[in-house]
């Protein structure tokens, strides 16, 4: 285990990324950015292909997505009705991975601060928290104006603020490389988790160092510290 993580006591606090970290959100916004893609007459992709694809907001998904050098203005034109459409099917597919929730009790009972951080436009956060995991996790903050998105810290600062916690007493959990690097300029050490949308080796790659293979693993890695 990384010696910043070994090197950090008493951690009270810890910071959870959402999309392929605590909600399995793939297959929702797969159908979402094909629908735009195909209204458009774009390509489409597979669900494997997106699962690289997101994890830095939908912006940078849809330019992912796009053949290379479409122009700003035509992805002005389907944000909207990828927004549109996500926020009438966000909820056909997605919900927590499997042990999550128990993980999430787990942390209340031990007396842990939770928050979740994302991307995603702050009213839909609250309410994916609140609809899924309620009193189990204390605050949840997306992207909303005066706030920048991950990487930087922005989010992050905010939630330990709302918690009344301190870095040195908080963990960042997430998915991918952009919960790395959110946790790095966070000043957090970061536990990266492997049932999101990248896999052990891309996120070694990116210097990741702690890894959770099971929510469980969760606790584990926490209570060793």
């Amino acid at each position: 285990m990384n010696e910043l993580l070994k090197r950090s006591s008493a951690i009270t606090t810890i910071v959870f990324d959402m999309d392929g970290t605590v909600l399995n959100t793939l297959e929702d916004l797969t159908v979402s950015m094909n629908y735009v893609l195909s209204k458009f007459g774009m390509p489409e992709h597979k669900l494997e292909e997106y699962r690289l694809f997101f994890g830095n907001g939908v912006g940078e998904a849809l330019r992912l997505s796009l053949p290379e050098g479409t122009s700003e203005d035509i992805i002005d034109e389907m944000l909207p009705v990828f927004k549109e459409h996500y926020d009438a099917h966000c909820l056909d597919k997605t919900g927590p991975y499997d042990g999550i929730l128990d993980v999430m009790r787990e942390l209340k009972l031990r007396g842990y601060k939770t928050a979740i951080v994302s991307n995603k436009i702050d009213s839909a956060v609250k309410e994916l928290h609140q609809r899924f995991f309620g009193d189990s996790v204390d605050i949840a903050i997306g992207e909303q104006p005066g706030i920048n998105r991950k990487p930087a810290p922005d989010m992050v600062n905010l939630a330990l603020k709302e918690l009344g916690s301190s870095k040195e007493e908080s963990v960042y959990i997430g998915d991918s490389e952009v919960d790395f690097m959110t946790a790095e300029n966070s000043g957090l050490p970061c536990i990266s988790v492997l049932w999101g949308f990248r896999d052990k080796d891309y996120l070694i790659e990116k210097g990741a160092y702690c890894f959770a293979e099971k929510p469980q693993d969760i606790i584990d890695i926490l209570i060793s510290i």
